[in-house]
């Protein structure tokens, strides 16, 4: 099959969002030039209609509904390969040859006691389905493959480890200061912060961090506050700790920032502003932040655990997220030590050179074409 005439059909609702729309932002455009391109949105299409070189479809269906297994079925075009960047996958026929499906972690399955009944039924549903249906699949790290065997059984040879990349051109040092100072005014950073990224799901660990800071508050007096970004409303399992902590801690309200969503062309910069980013995570497919932070030039304190530390190898400083001493201990050895901090923030640019877009991009080309 010539270069051009592969039709591949790609699932794009979520390009708008964090985490798996950072993952087709990024790779989308790289597909453009080796395949006939048709994406399935949910709005009307925005800047991808200017991006897209096939046609769109639109897909007004909320995701993760029934309606939209419906219109999966009517809108999907005949393909040679659809492509679901989540397990979110269809779930009746369609008119593609073959099927691929990135799974980026088993969460719902790793936690699946503290979810939700419904939650917990449709992950075991879909999970099974998505690695059933689908003729290969992606995952982002190694950690993740060895989940996927553990929880689905899944062959071996039909998983593929593809990671994902940072954008360098977007999260790099940034020298401007009048850019810095207008960014640190709307957002209303203080002159010294600790960072995190990351909701208030209970397996991103809040909790813990801010314990841990109110340790270092306790200890000897370090002047700074803790930003936490991202969304703190909408889950249905949201770890409601984390607010009885703050509020019921005069020192916690005063210290404690959260900034809400962030959009990317302002996220860089406030990684610039921080001193320190701390990434507290019990689990991880992947764990983007603490490579955006080291693309970033800031020194990181990570969890120890999953997918965690063969992404962030030897360029950072790891705790026990369990404890929130040692996640305090760590804090402070990396903010009283210029030496470490500087060691490490060279070490991240070093570990950078694995984790590129464009050659996840590649091998993620390789792979559909050797279905086809």
């Amino acid at each position: 099959m010539k270069k051009g005439n592969i039709r591949l059909c790609i699932d794009a609702r979520m390009i708008n969002s964090s985490g798996i729309g950072t993952y087709l932002r990024n790779l989308i455009p790289y597909f453009l030039d080796q395949f006939e391109v048709t994406l399935l949105i949910n709005d009307n299409g925005g800047t991808l209609k200017q991006l897209i070189n096939g046609d769109t479809i639109n897909m007004v269906s909320t995701i993760y509904s029934i309606k939209e297994q419906v219109e999966f079925k009517k809108k999907i075009p005949n393909c040679d390969l659809f492509w679901s960047p989540h397990f979110n996958i269809p779930i009746l026929p369609i008119k593609a040859r073959k099927r691929i499906v990135t799974i980026h972690d088993t969460y719902h399955l790793a936690y699946l006691k503290k979810l939700p009944w419904l939650q917990k039924i449709y992950a075991r549903i879909f999970y099974s389905l998505a690695t059933r249906l689908s003729n290969q699949i992606i995952t982002v790290s190694n950690f993740s493959k060895k989940e996927l065997k553990k929880y689905l059984n899944v062959p071996e040879k039909k998983i593929n480890v593809i990671y994902n990349g940072v954008d360098v051109c977007l999260f790099k040092r940034i020298s401007d200061k009048t850019l810095l100072q207008k960014i640190k005014l709307k957002y209303g950073l203080p002159d010294k912060f600790i960072l995190t990224v990351g909701n208030v799901k209970p397996h991103k660990n809040l909790k813990n961090l801010v314990m841990a800071f109110r340790h270092i508050q306790k200890g000897e007096q370090l002047d700074y506050k803790l930003v936490i970004i991202g969304k703190k409303d909408g889950f249905v399992n949201k770890d409601r700790q984390v607010f009885k902590i703050i509020n019921n801690d005069q020192i916690l309200k005063n210290k404690v920032k959260f900034t809400g969503y962030v959009p990317n062309k302002d996220l860089p910069i406030i990684y610039n502003l921080a001193s320190i980013f701390v990434f507290p995570s019990f689990y991880e497919g992947f764990g983007l932040p603490p490579l955006e932070a080291l693309a970033s030039g800031i020194p990181t304190v990570v969890s120890n655990k999953s997918s965690i530390p063969e992404i962030c190898g030897e360029a950072t400083t790891y705790f026990n997220p369990e404890d929130p001493i040692d996640i305090s201990e760590k804090i402070e050895f990396v903010l009283k030590n210029n030496s470490i901090a500087q060691y490490q923030i060279e070490k991240g640019f070093a570990q950078l050179k694995e984790f590129d877009w464009k050659l996840s991009a590649e091998k993620h080309i390789k792979l559909f074409k050797s279905l086809l």
